[in-house]
């Protein structure tokens, strides 16, 4: 019998020592396929050992990030918006090959509103998100999971920043488009959030938080989620901690569109929450049924989906990311 050769294993060879790199290339009016080069040539300077894929249409993000999860790799970074960051969460938690607390995921931004990225405090300039990821200060966040239907079909969809309806979820279809068109953005958003006002119709919802009614009547709009900002640094959330276990809810009741227009400032602060015609609350779940069936009433990290009845809840600890420095003190 003759002698077997042990070819040592390479450890740095193993998926699990590589990074998956997604680029969204349309991020950003295009800004992913064009700072790719310099993306690129920084993480190779910085000494990352990646692989990159570019996304080619809507969803792709989820079916590559669960390809390359059951190829063993474990290390993500996104290059994209909060949208692309969505697809990923999505991919990690719709495959069943790893715990989802088994991956990391950080961020490059290059979107247009980077709420998720706001919220802990990761920086636009490629060098200092890269040293970010570098240094991997890692948190475990809670993640959002909403039914909903399209048509008589139900969907479900996870999330790790925030869900809109009503108001909220119009504005954010009409920015959408705009970036279907070649523009987008948070002035977008705001400019879409005043035009919107004269298309929208308030409509009535009733909202139970923890099995509980807290609200039936006529509603604005509504924010649930993790994380407080959303529509390019708006605090619709400001009450919002990502690993508390519970989601935060944010009812704007009927009110006139002279009043939204003078406080669309406290949005940005997170000042209107004392207003009269706002409640706050949190809870584990949120079920919201609404008579309006045929309308884009939902969307969640700025993806449009579908329409009501919606229910919530939320997955606590469930996804290892990537922080930026002192986060927690920054507001």
């Amino acid at each position: 019998m003759s002698d077997s050769i042990l070819i040592p294993f390479n450890q740095e060879e193993s998926p699990e020592n590589k990074w998956l790199v997604i680029v969204n290339p349309n991020a950003g009016k295009r800004k992913g396929e064009k700072d790719w080069p310099e993306i690129s040539s920084l993480l190779s300077a910085a000494g990352f050992d990646f692989v990159h894929e570019f996304t080619a249409h809507r969803f792709h993000a989820v079916s590559i990030t669960e390809k390359y999860i059951r190829d063993g790799f474990k290390k993500i970074i996104v290059v994209g918006g909060d949208g692309t960051m969505n697809e990923v969460v999505n991919g990690i938690f719709s495959q069943k090959n790893v715990p989802t607390t088994d991956i990391i995921v950080g961020m490059i931004m290059v979107g247009t509103g980077n709420d998720w990225g706001r919220m802990y405090n990761l920086k636009v300039k490629y060098k200092k998100a890269i040293k970010a990821l570098k240094k991997q200060r890692l948190f475990l966040q809670d993640t959002g999971l909403v039914t909903y239907y399209d048509g008589n079909r139900q969907m479900e969809r996870y999330f790790v920043n925030s869900a809109g309806m009503g108001y909220d979820a119009l504005v954010v279809q009409m920015t959408n488009t705009a970036k279907d068109k070649g523009g987008g953005g948070p002035l977008s958003y705001l400019l879409n959030l005043v035009k919107g006002l004269f298309r929208y119709h308030h409509s009535y919802f009733e909202i139970s938080v923890d099995g509980i009614t807290v609200y039936t009547g006529r509603v604005f709009s509504i924010s649930a989620g993790i994380c407080k900002y959303s529509g390019g640094g708006m605090m619709q959330l400001p009450f919002a901690v990502p690993d508390d276990g519970l989601l935060d809810v944010t009812i704007f009741k009927k009110v006139t569109k002279a009043t939204v227009i003078r406080h669309i400032k406290k949005l940005y602060s997170g000042k209107f929450s004392h207003l009269p015609f706002v409640q706050t609350h949190q809870g584990r779940t949120i079920t919201i049924v609404s008579t309006v069936s045929d309308q884009p009433w939902l969307e969640t990290d700025g993806e449009s989906l579908g329409h009501a009845p919606f229910a919530f809840s939320i997955i606590p600890k469930s996804l290892k990311v990537i922080t930026g420095k002192n986060w927690q003190d920054k507001d």
